[in-house]
């Protein structure tokens, strides 16, 4: 019991708290009830109702939405569900049980294509909405599809609902072109403000410009007139405006002169490349064209591979424009003048050319700077240098190189038609005939008239090539082509292995193709192009080779080593073409891609096989039938062999079949010498070790008088340059011992010795070299070559300290990269003389390169004494932070945009309104008119003192001050909240533009509002707790209508009834409980 002087039981306190609970539950997780009728329920089994597919869809519904489900089923078998949970649970579950316990049914709704970007909203939220709100699934054509229906599956209620939405969003957007319908429209929403559409000229290329980066320059207006509507409309040359008259015109005002700024200031051009050309503009990573972009401060647009268009868009600045298509224009002309030339120089000569650590190679490098010089990859063994530029330059640097080896080279007339023939299918004709002449063959283009082939190498492989091209075209002058039936069962036999035996027709049968029907199309018709005779050749052999396929062929594997392969077949395939020809059968070697290299096929009749067997392992037993022989070599000569680790006889063996060549001992001074291997293999290379022999007999001594002290650098690290030397000369060279000064008179066990002629050479400075004269001669220059000389070179003493650089890093670079010696004088001296001592070929470049560091340096200074002018600009202090921005953004972006430095007062300066700018004097101009301006801006700007209950200001500024900077950012506006202990803590001052103070006013007031709202109900909730029934009601109410007013505050609507207890209950007073389906409510 509870007594009148508001004493609360204890139990009724607990469950007055148990029905409030109740009462939030009730109002949070209402329920909601849908039907399905009879006729649209998927399950209609009367019998299993609550059990079977329908409980396993309403279980799995439950566990994916989150919701409760109570089925029930009416007088008529409809089926009513009611779905309880929060709201967003029930609308997704709504949605599940429309799809899976109602049947469906689907309509289209047509509506202008234009408008189906506004069914589905941004990143889609509208469709999503719609569909959920209507329990359907709506398909939208894709953009590129013409069609302008809409598809619309769901129940019929909801087919209807999304149809009636969809047709009202399509009549909002005519609406929106009706200019009566638009204006009246407006006139309801903004009052005075009528509404305009209009239009601003402006070339469709300037229109990204305006747009601006990221849309940063649209933003700036769109946040400032948020009701005007700027639509760009590809390829049209005008800007659409459409919005309230009076802010339309300040936009249509700004974006003219936008347009008129960037009609001045910039201009576009458009070139015409070939396609190919490209990627070479474009360069590795971007590397040329971002160059050129930034150098020129232009945009270049080059079209997409897939367009295969010619025209390259060049926007910007005038003046830049012109200058980045003029090196454009350059770099296409130097490509399509452009050509690649191989030159042949045997691959010994390729260090010699290189140079140590690559100066030579340089020096041509530096000579021809046009030319790219590509040498191959030691490890491929090609004699191909390749040279890449324009055609004069490329031709003039050949001419150069050739001095090194001479290139033979010369001209094949050729019939045009001919040449697709000796380039072969996919050039495996002319990979052939390169490959086994070792020769360059180069073709005119296609577009090309020219009938002339060149062909460049060595004399005797340029001739060797040269008839085999010649042979070509003799052959194709007698051209035929023959069809032969061959059953297409056969055919994947008849072609092999990867090939390989129609392969090996092809190459018996000179000149001749052979193509094969698609296998599994079931022709069987075999066509053999080629000159008559071998046409025909290679007609009997298919033929043969398909008839014993079919009655009795035979197929015998051998087993070689590779090195013996080329034995086997012979010179130009003497030996293997003789075995074929006595015995019929067709034997095939391994191509270098197949994985086993030592099996080789025997194809034939049996008898054929057995013999060809026969015949090539006797062949293979006499290359196995390993032989010794002897043969006298002058000790003298042994260390000839032996030197370099066994090189010279390692090239031996990997030329003679793996010939072990044995020397005796060291010191045992015999003269036998053991060779061990095949019998012919032994033959030919005892012949050349004679030829060696030979070669060294001829040898002489001679001698180069360079002072020791000269001999180390000589030698350079590790003894690198000597062994160069001797290789490329192939001469010995031998230093002699350093002078020893430890005893008297320079010998070593301190004995007097007769004064020597002063004009004799010094027994130290003599270096001895042994090889062929011609050989000695030219490594003696080599050595003389290598002696260092210094050279004087006149630098300014102020510039020394930068050529030094930091801790020598600036010297040592030199020094590394010219390969000299530079001495700096000491600073006491204040001399203007640089000394520079290192090779004679080195020192020129040393010396250009410490002149051009000079001339650098000096441009430095001239830069830095532009770079440091100063400016000064006047600004109110308060202003100062706003310049700055949050976390020094806003100036930061001054500074890096115009690269300048900023220089704010310090706290204790006399002057805190002076603001310092350096930087070159245009620049620093610049920043200060950004400044100028923002500060303009800034005196435009108004601030407003607002009374707000400082209850809710920790609300407004939301946690970390997230609130406050949203609203902020929202309204383009500065607030600022009162101190701690402040005189008026309800004071909040608004700065900014007078329209958007007033706005932000506006949202703070309103925000106040409801934050005292729901304070005062939950406190009155606080202090009354037998009303709380009513107090609840009347304040959900009383928000409801509010916001409902303010919804539709311009539609007219009948007042509320003030008087009516039902929506405007008394405080305390008992509420009459509204009638429920589901019966009287129970708390």
């Amino acid at each position: 019991m509870s007594s009148t002087l508001g004493y609360h039981h204890p139990k009724n306190e607990y469950c007055r708290r148990l029905r409030w609970v109740k009462v939030v539950n009730v109002f949070m997780n209402s329920p909601k009830v849908f039907h399905v009728p009879l006729e649209e329920r998927k399950y209609k089994d009367i019998n299993q109702f609550g059990e079977g597919d329908q409980a396993k869809v309403c279980v799995d519904i439950m566990h994916k939405t989150g919701a409760h489900l109570e089925l029930s089923m009416a007088k008529d078998q409809g089926l009513s569900i009611m779905v309880s949970g929060k709201l967003d649970a029930v609308m997704k579950a709504r949605k599940e049980i429309v799809s899976r316990l109602q049947t469906q049914a689907s309509a289209t709704v047509a509506i202008p294509k234009e408008h189906h970007r506004f069914v589905i909203g941004k990143n889609g939220e509208k469709l999503q909405e719609l569909e959920l709100k209507t329990a359907t699934k709506i398909q939208i054509p894709r953009p590129d599809d013409s069609s302008n229906h809409i598809k619309i599956s769901g129940t019929k209620e909801g087919l209807e609902k999304a149809k009636h939405e969809i047709l009202l969003i399509s009549a909002e957007q005519v609406q929106r072109f009706c200019v009566f319908t638009c204006i009246i429209f407006r006139l309801s929403l903004y009052g005075e403000d009528y509404y305009t559409v209009s239009s601003v000229l402006a070339p469709a290329w300037l229109h990204r410009f305006i747009i601006g980066k990221k849309g940063q320059n649209l933003a700036k207006i769109t946040q400032q007139m948020p009701k005007v509507h700027i639509e760009f409309t590809e390829g049209d040359d005008k800007i659409t405006l459409e919005g309230p008259t009076k802010d339309l015109q300040m936009v249509q005002s700004q974006i003219e002169a936008i347009v008129s700024d960037l009609m001045n200031r910039m201009d576009y051009a458009e070139i015409s490349v070939d396609p190919k050309f490209h990627r070479h503009l474009i360069g590795k990573g971007g590397a040329n064209i971002n160059r050129i972009k930034d150098q020129y401060k232009v945009s270049v647009r080059i079209p997409p591979d897939n367009e295969k268009s010619n025209l390259i868009r060049i926007e910007g600045d005038p003046q830049g424009v012109q200058e980045a298509k003029k090196e454009l224009l350059e770099l296409a002309s130097r490509m399509e003048n452009e050509r690649t030339k191989d030159m042949i120089i045997e691959q010994r000569f390729h260090r010699a050319i290189i140079g140590q650590k690559g100066e030579k190679i340089k020096e041509v490098r530096d000579k021809f700077p046009e030319v790219i010089i590509n040498f191959p990859d030691p490890a491929q063994k090609s004699d191909i240098v390749q040279l890449r530029g324009p055609r004069t330059e490329v031709e003039k640097c050949s001419k150069f190189m050739q001095k090194v080896e001479n290139s033979y080279s010369v001209s094949v007339p050729i019939f045009k038609q001919f040449h697709k023939n000796i380039i072969g299918k996919g050039g495996a004709n002319i990979k052939k005939i390169r490959e086994e002449t070792n020769t360059k063959i180069d073709l005119p283009a296609e577009n090309s008239n020219s009938e002339m082939i060149i062909i460049t190498g060595k004399k005797a492989n340029v001739e060797a090539a040269r008839n085999r091209i010649l042979a070509i075209q003799k052959e194709l002058a007698n051209i035929t082509e023959m069809e032969v039936s061959i059953p297409s069962k056969l055919h994947n036999s008849l072609i092999g292995s990867k090939g390989r035996f129609v392969r090996s027709i092809m190459e018996e049968c000179t000149g001749v193709h052979i193509h094969f029907p698609t296998e599994g199309s079931g022709i069987d018709t075999v066509t053999i192009r080629g000159p008559a005779e071998e046409v025909e050749k290679a007609k009997r052999q298919l033929l043969s080779l398909a008839e014993e396929k079919q009655t009795k062929s035979f197929t015998v594997e051998l087993r070689a080593k590779p090195e013996y392969h080329k034995f086997l077949i012979g010179k130009g395939g003497c030996n293997i073409r003789k075995v074929r020809d006595s015995t019929g059968a067709r034997i095939i070697f391994p191509t270098a891609e197949d994985k086993d290299q030592e099996l080789i096929t025997v194809v034939g009749t049996e008898e054929a096989v057995h013999e060809a067997q026969k015949e090539l392992d006797s062949l293979i037993k006499s290359l196995d039938n390993i032989v010794e022989d002897q043969m006298t070599v002058d000790p003298k000569h042994h260390r000839y062999f032996v030197a370099r680790r066994g090189q010279v006889l390692r090239d031996l063996a990997d030329e003679y079949g793996g010939v072990m060549v044995s020397f005796p001992r060291t010191g045992t001074q015999s003269e036998r010498v053991t060779l061990k291997g095949a019998k012919d293999c032994v033959e030919a290379a005892k012949k050349r070790m004679l030829e060696i022999i030979e070669d060294l007999d001829s040898q002489v001594t001679m001698e180069c008088i360079i002072p020791q002290k000269f001999h180390r650098s000589i030698m350079g690290p590790k003894g690198t340059r000597i062994q160069q030397i001797t290789r490329e000369h192939n001469v010995q060279i031998k230093f002699p011992e350093r002078e020893d000064l430890q005893g008297g008179n320079g010998e070593p066990n301190g004995e007097v010795k007769d004064l020597a002629d002063p004009a004799a050479p010094k027994k130290c400075d003599i270096i001895i070299l042994s090889g062929r004269k011609e050989k000695c001669e030219a490594a003696v220059e080599a050595l003389k070559a290598l002696v260092p000389v210094s050279i004087e070179v006149e630098v300014p003493f102020e510039l020394h300290r930068y050529i030094i650089g930091q801790k020598g890093s600036g010297i040592r670079k030199m020094m590394d990269e010219f390969e000299v010696n530079i001495q700096v004088p000491a600073p006491e001296l204040q001399s203007d003389v640089i000394s520079v001592t290192g090779l004679a070929s080195h020192l020129d470049r040393a010396k250009e390169g410490l002149l051009d560091r000079v001339k650098e340096l000096q441009a430095e200074q001239e830069d830095r004494a532009l770079r440091s002018f100063k400016l000064t600009i006047t600004v109110d202090p308060k202003y100062h932070p706003k310049i700055i921005g949050r976390k020094g953004a806003i100036i930061t972006q001054i500074r890096t945009e115009h690269d300048v430095n900023i220089q704010f007062p310090e706290k204790n300066d006399e002057n805190q309104d002076q603001i310092t700018i350096t930087g070159y004097e245009q620049n620093a101009m610049a920043a200060r008119d950004a400044i100028q301006a923002i500060v303009d801006e800034l005196e435009e700007m108004i601030s407003e003192d607002i009374t707000l209950d400082s209850r809710v200001h920790a609300r407004i500024i939301g946690a970390r001050g997230k609130g406050i900077r949203k609203i902020m950012d929202e309204f383009k506006v500065d607030l600022r909240f009162p101190q701690s202990g402040a005189a008026d803590p309800n004071l909040v001052t608004v700065t900014g533009r007078p329209e958007l103070v007033d706005e932000a006013i506006d949202h703070l007031l309103n925000l106040e509002e409801e934050y005292v709202c729901i304070k005062a109900i939950f406190s009155s909730l606080n202090h009354n707790r037998d009303g709380i029934w009513t107090h609840f009601v009347v304040c959900i109410g009383v928000l409801f209508f509010t916001v409902t007013l303010f919804k539709k505050k311009k539609k007219k609507k009948n007042a509320p009834d003030m008087s009516s207890a039902e929506d405007f209950p008394s405080f305390g007073a008992p509420v009459a409980a509204k009638a429920s389906p589901w019966g009287p409510k129970r708390f």
